[in-house]
């Protein structure tokens, strides 16, 4: 049976077809956490964590580990969105969840390994706590906050261009631009909120389950990161 198309977007649709649009985004949402957790958790431990972690992050490898992850969340995104088939959404939503959990690999293992028990459950915690706070803004004010679409895509270009810098030259980003990135991660986060109301359909909820885990997985990333550097457990 073909999934009903919807015109309009969940902010002007009926409110019980809103209702269900947003608990199934973020039950989604849930899942695919869960999902990545558990992933993760198997690949830390894993025998072959070490040597998959450092050959991922030595010489030229990382360039290579994110020009693929961009590939994977292409296709993913365009996967998630297809009208043609649920199952091809789900498939991209489950692609993209595998695709964070490798590269998130070497960060976990090293947090793992020399940052002590308390510091990721910490950066979960955190990230938790912002991405509620972000949600309640956008819900109790409704704001439309779209036009920051240009800003989050330059600055995901300069980001970008510090990272590739940082490879073939060889310098560490450091705390600052941690810092920096979990700011540009909590405005992703509100851009993407602020969307899955506004802009996509009810019919959507997959599309829009991935942009948010995206939008937080990028969060936590960071805000590991920032921990980690302050711990003395990284630089990087």
């Amino acid at each position: 049976m073909k999934e009903q198309v919807f015109t309009l977007s969940a902010a002007k649709s009926s409110a019980t077809d809103r209702a269900a649009f947003i608990r199934r985004t973020y039950g989604h949402l849930a899942v695919a956490i869960l999902a990545f957790i558990g992933l993760e958790y198997y690949l830390v431990n894993a025998p072959f964590a070490a040597k998959l972690a450092m050959s991922m992050t030595s010489g030229y490898s990382w360039l290579i580990v994110m020009g693929l992850f961009m590939g994977v969340g292409y296709m993913a995104d365009k996967l998630a969105r297809s009208e043609s088939s649920e199952q091809m959404q789900y498939l991209g939503l489950g692609m993209f969840v595998i695709a964070e959990a490798i590269v998130f690999l070497p960060l976990l293992f090293v947090a793992t390994m020399f940052g002590g028990s308390g510091l990721i459950p910490t950066a979960g915690l955190m990230t938790l706590l912002l991405v509620l706070g972000i949600t309640a803004t956008v819900f109790i004010t409704r704001k439309d906050f779209s036009f920051m679409r240009g800003f989050l895509t330059v600055g995901a270009f300069v980001a970008f261009g510090f990272i590739l810098c940082s490879i073939l030259f060889g310098f560490s980003l450091g705390l600052i631009f941690a810092a920096v990135m979990v700011v540009f991660a909590a405005g992703s986060v509100l851009y993407t909120t602020s969307n899955i109301l506004h802009h996509y359909a009810p019919n959507q909820h997959v599309a829009a389950s991935l942009a948010l885990f995206s939008s937080v997985a990028l969060l936590f990333f960071y805000i590991l990161q920032v921990l980690m550097s302050l711990a003395g457990g990284s630089d990087d």
